[in-house]
C-alpha cells in the first residue's frame, strides 16, 4: 500500500516534467493490487458503510463474459476456490482465461496481425500485455520476431 504523499510526489514530479497541469501530467498511470484490501477512511467518530454491489464496467457494457470473469476473479479473491490440500494451489477454472504455450502465440493472441494496425491507437489501446516483473518484459521484447515498428 502506497501512502498518499508518495502519489502527491509522483502527481507534482510528472506535471512539472512534462509541463502540463493535469492530473499525473496528462499520462495514464496503472495502480494495481487488491482495492479489497485498501483500508476504509473514517473521518472523526460518523462512520457510514457503504458496500458496492454492482460492477458498473459490466453493468454499463452488457458483456455476458466480462460478467462471468469478474465473478470467477471474485470467487478467487474470496477464497471459494478450494487450494489443493497436497500443494497447496488452487486450480484456475478453463474459462478464466486463454491458456498459451508460447511467448509467440500469446502475442499472436493479443496483437493479432500487428504489422496491417501497430499505426491504429483506437486498437492498440484495446490490447495489452502485462508484464509482473522487468525480467518479464525484457523476455518478451527479446522474443519479438515481428516488426519493431509498433515498440515505443
Amino acid at each position: 500500500m502506497a501512502q498518499r504523499y508518495a502519489l502527491e510526489a509522483l502527481n507534482n514530479t510528472l506535471q512539472d516534467l512534462r509541463g502540463n497541469g493535469n492530473d499525473m501530467g496528462g499520462v495514464v498511470v496503472l495502480l494495481a493490487g487488491d482495492f479489497r484490501q485498501t483500508l476504509p477512511v473514517v473521518e472523526k467518530r460518523h462512520v457510514k458503510v457503504l458496500t458496492l454491489t454492482t460492477n458498473m464496467r459490466v453493468a454499463l457494457q452488457g458483456d455476458v463474459s466480462a460478467g462471468q470473469f469478474a465473478k470467477q476473479l471474485l470467487e478467487i479473491g474470496n477464497g471459494k476456490i478450494r487450494a489443493d490440500p497436497a500443494n497447496g494451489l488452487i486450480s484456475i477454472p478453463d474459462s478464466f482465461c486463454n491458456v498459451v504455450k508460447s511467448v509467440e502465440e500469446l502475442k499472436n493472441s493479443v496483437f493479432p496481425n500487428i504489422q496491417t494496425h501497430f499505426k491504429d491507437h483506437t486498437w492498440l489501446c484495446e490490447r495489452a500485455i502485462l508484464a509482473p516483473k522487468k525480467r518479464e518484459r525484457e523476455y518478451y521484447q527479446s522474443t519479438n520476431t515481428t516488426t519493431a515498428s509498433w515498440r515505443n
